[in-house]
C-alpha cells in the first residue's frame, strides 16, 4: 500500500472506545461565510469539520437552557445593582455605606433568580436567547 492509501485507511479506522459515527450533515456557504467560518476554526486551533461538529453539538446541548450562564447572570447582577441603587439616588435620597453593603448582599443573593427569571421570560416568548 502506498503512503496516501495507508493514511486514508488509518483515518477511517474507528477510534478505540468511541461509538462509530454514522451520520454526516452537509450544507453550503457563500465564500464570505466560508472565510468567516474557517477563521473561527483556525482561531480555535481546530480543523474546520472538527470545529463545526463541536459548535453544532454545543448549540444542541444548550438550545433550551434551564439555567442562565455565568456571564448573563453577572449582567443581571449589574442590572439589579443599578436599578436598586439609582432609584433612591434619583429621588434625592442618600445611601449610607451600610445600605450599599446591604444592597451588594441582596444582589449576590438574588442574581441567579433574576437571571433565570429573565431567561424564562425570553423562553416563554419563543425567543432562543436573551
Amino acid at each position: 500500500m502506498n503512503d496516501a492509501a495507508s493514511t486514508i485507511e488509518e483515518s477511517l479506522t474507528p477510534v478505540r472506545g468511541r461509538e462509530q459515527r454514522s451520520r454526516s450533515v452537509a450544507t453550503r456557504f457563500t465564500r464570505a461565510e466560508e472565510a468567516l467560518l474557517l477563521r473561527a476554526a483556525t482561531a480555535k486551533g481546530k480543523k474546520f469539520r472538527e470545529w463545526a461538529r463541536d459548535v453544532l453539538l454545543s448549540a444542541a446541548s444548550t438550545s433550551t437552557p434551564t439555567e442562565a450562564d455565568p456571564l448573563f447572570t453577572e449582567v443581571q447582577a449589574l442590572r439589579l445593582l443599578l436599578v436598586n441603587t439609582l432609584e433612591p439616588l434619583l429621588r434625592g435620597e442618600r445611601m449610607t455605606p451600610a445600605q450599599f453593603r446591604e444592597m451588594l448582599q441582596y444582589v449576590k443573593t438574588n442574581k441567579h433568580k433574576a437571571a433565570n427569571d429573565v431567561l424564562a421570560t425570553y423562553m416563554h416568548k419563543g425567543d432562543d436567547r436573551p
